[in-house]
C-alpha cells in the first residue's frame, strides 16, 4: 500500500502541474481565440523548467521532478503552437515576425531576409508569427545556459544558485497578478477557479518537496508560492465588497493565476 501511495504521489507530482492547462488547451482550440492566454506564461515556465532540468546535471534529486520538467516544457510547447496558428489565422493583415531576422518596418516579408541570430527586433520578443521562432529561441536559450553550465558544473555555489533561479522563477509567476490585483482594486477577469486549482496544486507539491527531502531551494520557493497564491485569494475575499468594473475590453492576464 505504501509503494502504491508513492507511485501515485509520483505521477500527481509529474502530471499534476499541466492539468490546469488541459481545459485552457481545449477552450482555445474551441473558440480558436486565444487572447485570453499570456503567452509570457510559457516563456516564465520554459525557463523555469530548463534551468531546473540543467540544476539535476549538478545536483541529482527526484527522478518526477525531473520528468515533470520535461512534461511541462512539452506542454508549454504545444499551448505556443497552438496560440500561435489561432493569433496568425485571425490576423487579416499578417506581418511576419521572426526570432532570427527581424522586419524593422513592421510590414509583410515578401522575400527572405538574411538570417541571423543577432539582428531580430526587442520590440517584438515573443510576439513571432511562426511557432519555429519560438523554438529557435528555447534551443538557443539551452544551448547556451547548457554550455555556462558545463563549463561551471563543478562550482557548488553556481549549481545551487541555477537550482534557486529555476524555482524562484516559477515561484514569482503569481507576483504580477497580486500586483495588478492591488493597482485595479479588484479581480475581475482572474480566474479563482485557476487560482484554487494552483493552491492546492502548489500546497502538494511543497509537501511533496519537504516529505522527499528534496533540495531546500525547491521547499523555499514551494513555500512562497502558496504564500503568493493564498495572498491572491485573499485579494478575492477583500475586493468582493468593490464594485466590479465593466468589461468593455479584452482582458490580457498577467500571469498563469489569469487564464
Amino acid at each position: 500500500m505504501r509503494q502504491l501511495v508513492s507511485w501515485g504521489a509520483a505521477a500527481a507530482m509529474v502530471f499534476g502541474g499541466v492539468v490546469p492547462y488541459v481545459p485552457q488547451y481545449r477552450d482555445i482550440r474551441r473558440t480558436q481565440n486565444a487572447e485570453g492566454f499570456s503567452t509570457y506564461v510559457c516563456l516564465v515556465l520554459l525557463v523555469a523548467n530548463i534551468l531546473r532540468i540543467l540544476f539535476w546535471f549538478g545536483r541529482r534529486f527526484e527522478s518526477p521532478l525531473l520528468w515533470q520538467s520535461i512534461i511541462m516544457i512539452i506542454t508549454m510547447l504545444l499551448m505556443l503552437k497552438l496560440c500561435t496558428e489561432v493569433r496568425v489565422s485571425n490576423d487579416l493583415n499578417i506581418k511576419r515576425r521572426s526570432f532570427s531576422a527581424a522586419d524593422s518596418k513592421d510590414e509583410e516579408i515578401k522575400a527572405p531576409p538574411k538570417r541571423s541570430y543577432l539582428d531580430f527586433d526587442l520590440n517584438y520578443f515573443w510576439h513571432w508569427s511562426k511557432f519555429t521562432d519560438y523554438v529557435q529561441c528555447v534551443l538557443t536559450f539551452t544551448g547556451v545556459t547548457g554550455y555556462i553550465t558545463y563549463l561551471w558544473l563543478d562550482s557548488s555555489l553556481f549549481v545551487e544558485t541555477l537550482g534557486f533561479l529555476a524555482v524562484f522563477t516559477e515561484a514569482m509567476l503569481g507576483v504580477p497578478q497580486l500586483y495588478r490585483n492591488y493597482q485595479n482594486r479588484s479581480t475581475e477577469g482572474m480566474s479563482v477557479k485557476m487560482v484554487l486549482m494552483w493552491t492546492s496544486g502548489d500546497t502538494f507539491k511543497t509537501v511533496y518537496f519537504i516529505l522527499n527531502q528534496a533540495p531546500l531551494q525547491f521547499s523555499i520557493c514551494g513555500l512562497l508560492q502558496v504564500f503568493v497564491d493564498m495572498a491572491i485569494l485573499l485579494q478575492v475575499y477583500l475586493y468582493s465588497s468593490y464594485p466590479q468594473k465593466p468589461t468593455s475590453h479584452t482582458i490580457h492576464p498577467a500571469s498563469t493565476k489569469a487564464l
